[in-house]
């Protein structure tokens, strides 16, 4: 017996959960905010950093990609060494409340690993959020950091890199290894 609290999903908390991967359904539904920042919430948190440190390369991951409908975000550029960003920010309930710019940059996901793409984002982006403890948080985000969370939100409204695709035909590419 673990002694950790049951998720905000219903799932043991603590227990190693799988990513899902497209075509999932869960991954197409808008996500519930937080209404509680309890120990439920931080052992969620817990469980997405220990799967966003396993993945290779990752940077970010959102509560949905586990099956978990709550609008929770990890974002953490810190490993890129030419990469401005904040370090690794936990975003509950986050909300982009401005942006500026737009760049076309390529993506890959832990929900769609057999693939990159090519999308459109803002460069720069203003997000609102509430931190662990429920405080309110507000951050300016450029560039790759901006991106990744971008990618990330996009998560809590259902939807997925490829829906955000100019091209399926020519901006999909198939993984190198990829089945």
């Amino acid at each position: 017996m673990s002694g950790r609290e049951t998720g905000p999903a219903g799932e043991a908390a603590g227990t190693v959960r799988p990513v899902i991967t497209y075509p999932d359904p869960r991954l197409k539904q808008i996500c519930a905010p937080v209404e509680r920042f309890d120990a439920a919430l931080r052992d969620l948190v817990h469980d997405l950093e220990q799967i966003l440190r396993a993945g290779p390369g990752a940077v970010g991951i959102a509560a949905p990609q586990v099956g978990c409908l709550r609008r929770v975000v990890i974002v953490d550029v810190s490993d890129r060494p030419k990469v401005a960003g904040h370090g690794r920010l936990v975003l509950v309930n986050p909300e982009i409340t401005a942006w500026e710019g737009y760049a076309v940059g390529r993506e890959g996901c832990l929900s769609v690993p057999d693939f990159t793409g090519n999308v459109i984002r803002a460069e720069s982006i203003r997000l609102s959020a509430r931190d662990l403890q429920g405080v309110a948080v507000e951050y300016q985000l450029r560039g790759f950091e901006a991106r990744v969370a971008q990618h990330e939100l996009d998560h809590l409204e259902g939807l997925l890199f490829l829906d955000r695709l100019v091209s399926r035909r020519h901006d999909l590419f198939r993984r190198k290894g990829a089945r």
